[in-house]
């Protein structure tokens, strides 16, 4: 095994364990308002159920959240030495309240770019890091303050949802027994809400008031133009915080990727 680091970060590759395709399970993407708002799920089938007499009837696939991003999607191509594909890049440069740097803002990130044995280290990205405007602020919670409903809050009211109402439609037009599925998935005790406000619909509109409200946050950093936007607050569903940490002995990019990715595949968001 060769321990040099740079030979390490060459070679870097994802694990191919963290990223092959759950069982009985696909990635599937609905789409929003617009093309490239795309929301990934995890479709998982269902066996049929047995009747007493005659054909089984046939249950409909349940959608559930999925934290894994690209990396188990088939058809992704997956070069961690090049970044993920920039899926709200379009988002954010469409809003007119960025600018790209030339380069590195700071001293220390100057002096690294500059020092030629830290260049097999570095990744292929080719992206120049982006700031605000003068005057401008370009957070979730401005735009929400201003009334305006971002690309990032229709992708996190459709992530929130999970396609249930089309899930209770599928079960209904199952034959009998999902009929009553579908009632008793619907009945619901009135309980304790201890002030949480959880409507049967999640919307764009509802997002963006919560967010305006400062009773939840959406994390979109404009640098990271990749990240699937998702949202915490008391009103939406529960996230996976998940502290990687990395090693003092070795830390190299396959090892740190590789942390990542199998976080992620079991449910952390954050």
């Amino acid at each position: 095994m060769n321990a040099n680091p740079q030979f390490l970060a060459a070679t870097a590759a994802v694990d191919d364990a963290a990223i092959q395709p759950l069982p009985s399970s696909r990635k599937v993407y609905v789409e929003g308002s617009r093309a490239d708002i795309r929301v990934p799920m995890r479709e998982i089938a269902q066996s049929d159920t047995p009747a007493m007499a005659g054909a089984s009837e046939r249950n409909p696939p349940v959608w559930v959240y999925d934290t894994s991003g690209p990396y188990t999607d088939p058809g992704a191509r997956i070069d961690i030495r090049r970044g993920l594909a920039p899926l709200r890049a379009a988002w954010i440069s469409e809003r007119g309240d960025t600018e790209p740097l030339d380069g590195p803002s700071s001293r220390y990130g100057r002096e690294r770019l500059e020092d030629p044995k830290l260049a097999a280290l570095r990744f292929d990205l080719g992206r120049s890091p982006r700031r605000a405007r003068a005057g401008a602020n370009v957070t979730q919670m401005h735009y929400a303050r201003r009334g305006v409903v971002t690309p990032e809050m229709e992708f996190v009211a459709i992530r929130e949802n999970l396609r249930r109402a089309e899930y209770v439609e599928a079960l209904k037009a199952s034959g009998p027994q999902g009929a009553r599925m579908a009632e008793v998935l619907l009945r619901q005790h009135r309980g304790e809400s201890f002030g949480a406000s959880i409507p049967a619909q999640i919307t764009p509109e509802f997002v963006r008031s919560e967010v305006a409200r400062g009773r939840a946050i959406i994390p979109a950093n404009v640098n990271h133009p990749e990240s699937e936007p998702m949202i915490i607050g008391r009103n939406f569903l529960v996230k996976v915080n998940a502290n990687i940490g990395n090693s003092a002995v070795t830390s190299s990019i396959g090892e740190e990727v590789e942390k990542m990715t199998w976080a992620i595949r079991w449910g952390g968001d954050t």
